[in-house]
């Protein structure tokens, strides 16, 4: 069998509006990001798991917001007396978990831009009392705000997901296997996104169709390892 090499080249994810699948999974957190010009909320918080499209609404929001996207494990070293006033999305707050002074940036700011009308949207795997943040004071503040979580998708949800994953590679799978794939891995975004990836991977470096053959042998091979 011939294999090519394999550039690990970076995909470029749809992230607007209309790319976002809603389901009873996620619309909560889509209404209130749709809510935004109407009720001029100034703090929210989205959680949920990895890949289930905190960045894609964070992003839906920014577009009509204007908003500047900054991580919060970059913080420490930001100009938060500069970021007060804006637009924000701040990302992965449970990235910090550990680290007392993106910690102690990340509360300075939520209090400046408090004073200053400033608002922040903030994303993070899980509430801000399970994430191990250890500022008591920074934990209660995440905790006053509104927040929405992103549920597990169900069907409709994980299939969409798929299809996106798989456009945001170019690639065109066989009409089969989003189906079977949907049945077959476990019902979470970072599964959706590893057999995507892997999928990817595979079928470039052996030059075969992204099809149910192929899934069926990957998963195999996954299999093994564990």
């Amino acid at each position: 069998m011939a294999y090519q090499l394999v550039f690990d080249l970076p995909s470029s994810p749809a992230l607007g509006r209309n790319d976002f699948f809603v389901s009873p999974a996620n619309a909560a957190a889509v209404a209130m990001i749709d809510s935004w010009g109407a009720t001029g909320w100034r703090n929210l918080l989205i959680t949920g798991p990895r890949g289930a499209g905190k960045t894609h609404l964070a992003h839906v929001w920014s577009a009509v917001s204007g908003a500047t996207h900054i991580k919060a494990s970059s913080l420490d070293t930001a100009d938060i007396a500069a970021l007060a006033p804006l637009c924000l999305v701040i990302e992965d707050v449970q990235e910090i978990a550990g680290h007392d002074a993106a910690q102690n940036a990340l509360f300075h700011l939520y209090n400046l831009a408090k004073a200053e009308g400033g608002t922040l949207l903030f994303t993070a795997d899980a509430e801000p009392h399970l994430i191990g943040l250890t500022l008591p004071d920074l934990v209660s503040r995440l905790r006053q705000i509104g927040g929405v979580q992103l549920q597990a998708p169900d069907d409709d949800l994980l299939m969409a997901v798929l299809m996106k994953l798989f456009a945001d590679r170019q690639l065109n799978p066989k009409p089969e296997l989003i189906p079977y794939l949907t049945r077959n891995i476990e019902r979470s975004f970072a599964a959706a996104y590893d057999i995507v990836e892997e999928l990817d991977r595979v079928a470039l470096s052996e030059g075969r169709e992204v099809g149910r053959q192929l899934a069926i042998e990957v998963m195999e091979r996954q299999a093994e390892l564990f």
